[in-house]
């Protein structure tokens, strides 16, 4: 049963629904909390498993995993959503609502026949534009001046399901991922409840997406967060705020690795090839792109921490003319 269609019986209002919540990322965080504030049903919590991470390579819970925990909510980790035993025990929960927000895995048909008033996800972008696994960081890429979260309705084909709500939120100039992923956090949480409110309610009510319309943003690669220099310098600083602060933009330089965290366009008159060191000095760290130039404000060696670049030209001591790649 769609949930537009189950919000009243008899013109009474419905109960507060009990709902399983699938959820590993920190974009996740923010809604389970206010859940749980608001009084919501939790039935149990879904994560992924831990996976190692950090120098030791220790077991780590994902950000769900540990606040569930906190929260005193059960939680299950199944390496597979589909797995016949993990389906067995969601049957025998018996939620009646399903939520879902930044889990990693789409979930398979079995699953979404199991809840009565549907399958929910929060996606953090304003559908059907940036369909996929990465929308913040390819809305930052592309240089978007705003984006937004949509609750929707899941269905077997990725992030084309039924639209309920949306909320829009502006881009600023220098938001990154971490920044930005914050806010859509936290517009998720609102969304989420005020679904809820409106399917209690009977007023809750969804609209088909329009499929010509779709975008998407696929899983990210390693090398998504190279610097391409030879792309336009607005470009090449999109992709230092697309991947701040994980897993970090990076281009090579005297063989090694360098991250850029921080960087600036700037003109540049020089005649100077893409990726070449145009300008050495503490307030004007310049390397050329393929149109205009971007200015190095923070940066991170191979294997060291990172440093503002006053700090990187003392210890390193770059040269004019050097060639970044």
């Amino acid at each position: 049963m769609g949930a537009s269609q189950s919000g009243r019986r008899g013109g009474k209002r419905l109960s507060a629904p009990r709902i399983v919540y699938f959820g590993s990322g920190a974009f996740a965080v923010p809604p389970l909390e206010r859940l749980h504030e608001a009084g919501y049903p939790i039935l149990a919590v879904v994560s992924q498993p831990p996976k190692p991470a950090g120098r030791g390579m220790h077991l780590q819970k994902t950000p769900v995993h540990a606040l569930a925990e906190s929260l005193g909510l059960p939680v299950l980790t199944p390496a597979r959503a589909r797995d016949p035993e993990f389906i067995e025990q969601l049957r025998a929960l018996a939620p009646d609502l399903i939520v879902l927000a930044s889990y990693g895995k789409i979930l398979p048909q079995a699953v979404l026949e199991i809840a009565p008033l549907g399958n929910w996800n929060l996606h953090a972008s304003l559908l059907p534009k940036y369909r996929g696994a990465s929308p913040i960081q390819y809305a930052l890429l592309n240089g978007e001046r705003e984006t937004g979260v949509t609750l929707m309705e899941m269905v077997a084909e990725m992030d084309a399901g039924d639209i309920y709500l949306q909320a829009t939120e502006p881009i600023h100039p220098d938001d990154d991922y971490g920044t930005l992923e914050a806010r859509l956090a936290a517009r998720a949480a609102s969304l989420l409840l005020e679904g809820l409110e409106r399917l209690q309610a009977g007023t809750l009510t969804r609209t088909p997406q329009d499929h010509t319309a779709a975008t998407y943003a696929p899983l990210i690669a390693k090398d998504d967060a190279r610097i391409r220099w030879e792309e336009p310098a607005e470009r090449c600083r999109n992709r230092i705020r697309a991947f701040s602060p994980k897993p970090g933009a990076f281009t090579l330089w005297r063989g090694k690795t360098l991250k850029l965290w921080k960087a600036e366009v700037a003109p540049r008159t020089e005649d100077a090839a893409p990726g070449t060191i145009i300008a050495c000095a503490p307030d004007d760290f310049r390397v050329a792109c393929g149109e205009g130039a971007l200015r190095l404000l923070e940066v991170q060696p191979e294997s060291r921490s990172r440093m503002d670049i006053r700090a990187f030209l003392n210890g390193y001591r770059p040269q004019v003319g050097e060639q970044l790649g």
